[in-house]
């Protein structure tokens, strides 16, 4: 397990972007992006990406073999953190894996098998008809504060742009890098409020409004500083 203190904040984030970039290849940049964010995220202990298409899951990137262990029994049981992203496009988190009913099967298994504590799964991107999550697990439960959760947002995305930056920069790959910052940005208000995907967005939305800002900026603004300071409608959650 990593040592408490070990991991850094979103200052060290534009070193991340940069240093994903070297990579020469896709595959060298994901490598290069999951070692990176079990360095940067405190709470992190192994972490992989998982990328679905036609002929099922794969795990593209592991910063271990417990982690591509721990990936390849979500495909082997058909549930899991990382699924349920790649599914809905939304950032899911668990504290406490071995008694989450969302995974009745894999939850105990991977707990009793390899250790894991709690588990953190982010949408990284979009490309045809393949869809990819950044999952990061941890030996311990409770393991995730809000500030790794607004780091590990951050990191997904800048990965999200260093896997883009390898490609042909079209209108489609720029729409796919928005909706990864926008998605991040959701995850962040849900967990924090304790509210649906659709609150989450129309809070982006409102805010966007409000400010007179694209609704992307908003996004970027909130998974890079974690600060929302922006009043939310009479009939829904207000920041604290």
């Amino acid at each position: 397990m990593k040592q408490p203190g070990t991991g850094h904040s979103l200052e060290d984030s534009g070193d991340f972007a940069r240093n994903v970039a070297e990579g020469a290849g896709e595959s060298e940049r994901l490598d290069l992006g999951v070692a990176l964010v079990v360095d940067l995220v405190e709470g992190c202990d192994d972490a992989g990406i998982t990328r679905v298409g036609r002929d099922g899951a794969e795990t593209v990137a592991a910063s271990s073999e417990k982690a591509r262990l721990c990936d390849q029994l979500q495909y082997e049981l058909d549930e899991g953190p990382c699924l349920d992203t790649v599914r809905s496009h939304l950032t899911v988190i668990s504290n406490d894996i071995a008694t989450d009913q969302r995974w009745p099967h894999w939850g105990p298994a991977v707990a009793e098998r390899y250790g894991v504590g709690s588990m953190l799964s982010l949408l990284l991107y979009t490309h045809g008809d393949s869809y990819g999550a950044l999952n990061l697990y941890a030996d311990r439960p409770q393991a995730y504060s809000t500030e790794d959760l607004v780091v590990a947002s951050t990191l997904a995305a800048h990965l999200a742009v260093a896997v883009a930056g390898g490609r042909e920069m079209d209108h489609r790959t720029i729409a796919m890098v928005n909706r990864t910052v926008i998605g991040q940005a959701e995850g962040i208000l849900m967990e924090r409020f304790k509210i649906t995907a659709d609150q989450a967005f129309a809070l982006l939305r409102e805010s966007s409004l409000k400010t007179s800002h694209r609704l992307v900026h908003v996004a970027e603004e909130l998974t890079r500083t974690g600060d929302w300071s922006t009043p939310a409608s009479d009939d829904g959650p207000r920041a604290p």
